[in-house]
């Protein structure tokens, strides 16, 4: 802990106590079950623009934004001001049966936002729910519609859609099928998209048209009367920052449309601004979704919110068959008011600041200091879009690359740079207010690390 903060906190433990009561009772996601009493996880303590500061009064430049998260940075006097000021004027009320100020201002935002005719709103409590909301929407559409066998959802491998059951039962990263149950019947996933995997002497068109190909032949083969909806990522963020070949959304979102199957974004990442744009789906990709998904951003992770934003077609599809009908699906902090002031504040800054412009001028710097670590021979692939980015290390097998991956994580740490370890690679998602020159000082570091693991591999 900083001097500083204990200056504040006097009777806050040493930092020596705080990991061990962490190790002792609090169980982290995705925690190793051999060794999860012995973890020694980063105490962070403080924040502030783009920095965090660990127990020890450690400065660190945050390249994942939290968890692609925390847009405007950290430290922003505004948002705690706009939150306290909710939680003293209402801090909840039933969404059940009551609405708030700021949800329907909130709602009425996201909608003009939004592409096309996305016009309604369901909040939820983060991405995984809103995920779950946008499957289990799909499957209320065609129960009322007398369709109960059009329920296959197709996804893709490396995707990441959450951890709820439906949410998790649709994510295709091998590494996440572990000990937990998934839903097997309901899902179909295509392979991976990623450039970076086609066979040598294969160009990125005639990639492309393959894997199109991978989605009009499931099509063809589980058939059209049977498929309820394709989820995607338009980057495939956790998988490994995986951008698909130019032209894919487009053609896979016309196949989606010319055989009755629901296309949903799933902008939990690239959405508020990852991009230069609120949202991806249209700006940047030409398509306009059934359904977007989207939380992290929208508030900048000061506080939890998601959202599933769904269009005035499929509203319709599914209202006024004759019958009455509940959406039965909702949350105790679905719409919470002082989570969607939170979210208000957050576009607020983004809007007044110009940060979307901002993200879309200094794009063409961050993503060339990103492709010229492609020189280091241990790099096998520098990719990204906006402000994405991911290295993947190579080496002759699998668990080099894991070792590698893993040294380049600890190599930029001690230089005082975070990055999100992934098998054998490391991605980057800073937030968006960072300066050119600080991300010159976050690529000179990634060179220095991976100079020294390079030299350390021979």
């Amino acid at each position: 802990m900083t001097k500083a903060a204990a200056a504040v906190r006097p009777n806050t433990p040493d930092t020596g106590t705080l990991h061990d009561w962490d190790r002792t009772h609090q169980l982290h996601p995705w925690a190793d079950m051999d060794d999860w009493r012995g973890y020694d996880n980063m105490l962070v303590d403080t924040a502030q623009g783009i920095h965090l500061w660990d127990g020890e009064g450690r400065r660190f430049i945050d390249g994942p934004a939290g968890m692609w998260c925390v847009q405007i940075g950290y430290g922003r006097r505004e948002m705690a001001e706009a939150i306290a000021a909710q939680v003293m004027r209402l801090p909840y009320t039933s969404p059940f049966s009551n609405t708030t100020e700021p949800a329907a201002v909130l709602a009425r935002r996201l909608a003009a936002m939004a592409p096309g005719d996305l016009n309604t709103v369901f909040f939820t409590t983060g991405g995984s729910t809103a995920v779950d909301t946008a499957l289990r929407t799909m499957q209320y559409m065609n129960n009322r519609r007398g369709r109960p066998e059009k329920k296959i959802i197709i996804a893709r491998e490396k995707g990441y859609h959450g951890s709820t059951y439906l949410a998790h039962s649709v994510t295709g990263r091998e590494r996440d099928r572990s000990h937990f149950d998934f839903e097997t019947r309901l899902v179909h996933f295509l392979p991976d998209v990623n450039p970076y995997r086609r066979p040598e002497g294969t160009s990125v068109e005639a990639w492309c048209d393959a894997r199109v190909a991978d989605l009009e032949r499931a099509i063809a083969d589980i058939g059209p009367a049977r498929i309820g909806a394709f989820i995607a990522e338009p980057i495939l963020a956790s998988g490994g920052v995986i951008v698909p070949p130019p032209g894919y959304h487009k053609r896979t979102f016309d196949l989606c449309r010319a055989n009755d199957i629901l296309y949903i974004s799933d902008e939990v990442v690239t959405g508020f601004g990852r991009l230069g744009h609120w949202f991806a789906s249209e700006a940047v990709f030409g398509i306009q979704p059934d359904i977007i998904t989207c939380a992290k951003g929208l508030t900048s992770g000061y506080l939890p919110l998601g959202a599933c934003i769904i269009s005035d077609r499929l509203m319709e599809s599914m209202s006024h068959l004759g019958e009455p009908s509940t959406f039965a699906n909702g949350y105790t902090y679905s719409a919470h008011p002082v989570s969607c002031a939170a979210a208000l504040k957050n576009i607020e800054i983004i809007e007044n600041e110009r940060i979307l412009e901002h993200v879309r001028e200094i794009t063409p710097h961050f993503q060339k200091r990103l492709r010229d670590l492609a020189r280091f021979d241990i790099v096998g692939d520098a990719r990204g879009m906006g402000l994405l980015g991911c290295i993947e290390c190579r080496g002759p097998d699998l668990e080099a690359e894991r070792a590698l991956g893993r040294k380049v994580d600890e190599a930029c740490e001690r230089r005082g740079l975070i990055v999100r370890p992934l098998i054998n690679m490391a991605v980057f998602s800073p937030p968006l207010i960072i300066s050119p020159a600080q991300i010159d000082e976050m690529f000179d570091i990634l060179e220095d690390a991976l100079a020294e693991v390079q030299a350390g591999a021979g």
